[in-house]
């Protein structure tokens, strides 16, 4: 296998794998902590706005429905999963996704807070960091418990992966 191939493998594997560890760990939170699962449909509902040039809204949940929404959103999220990856890799080298570590994958998870923080969430109607929501301080709270689980997912994912593809 050329050397892109193998990274555009390693990235796209890594990032679908963080993702689904992330995925499971909304199913655990829900089950043994009652947390709500991520609403993806409101996820897809502000990228279905995007072409129109509404990148910000009052309250998502509000805007008119966008026909698709809930695959769009989930589309999103592992698309997102897969270029956090690829920009680790990026950033720390082919290295790290054929011997991969433990820290670099967490530090980055927790850079990807940048996205939702800053972007999304404002978009969304929900404010920088959350600050437009009920209990902001809970809100940030489950961003960066689950920001470090990618951050595990990242690692984990990378290093099942040299399982499959040596290095």
């Amino acid at each position: 296998m050329s050397g892109e191939l193998e990274l555009a493998v390693r990235a796209t594997s890594i990032g679908i794998g963080a993702t689904v560890v992330i995925d499971l760990w909304a199913q655990l939170s829900k089950r043994f902590w009652g947390i709500p699962l991520p609403n993806w449909g409101m996820v897809g509902r502000w990228f279905g706005h995007l072409p129109s040039g509404h990148f910000v809204h009052e309250d998502i949940a509000k805007a008119s429905p966008v026909c698709g929404e809930l695959a769009i959103g989930w589309t999103a999220h592992y698309a997102i999963g897969i270029v956090y990856a690829t920009l680790l890799i990026a950033i720390k080298g082919a290295e790290w996704a054929r011997h991969p570590t433990l820290l670099p994958a967490l530090i980055f998870g927790l850079l990807t807070l940048v996205f939702p923080f800053f972007v999304m969430q404002p978009g969304m109607g929900a404010g920088v960091a959350a600050s437009k929501t009920p209990d902001p301080n809970q809100a940030r709270l489950r961003s960066i418990l689950t920001h470090t689980v990618f951050g595990i997912g990242l690692y984990g994912s990378a290093w099942l992966l040299t399982l499959l593809i040596p290095p």
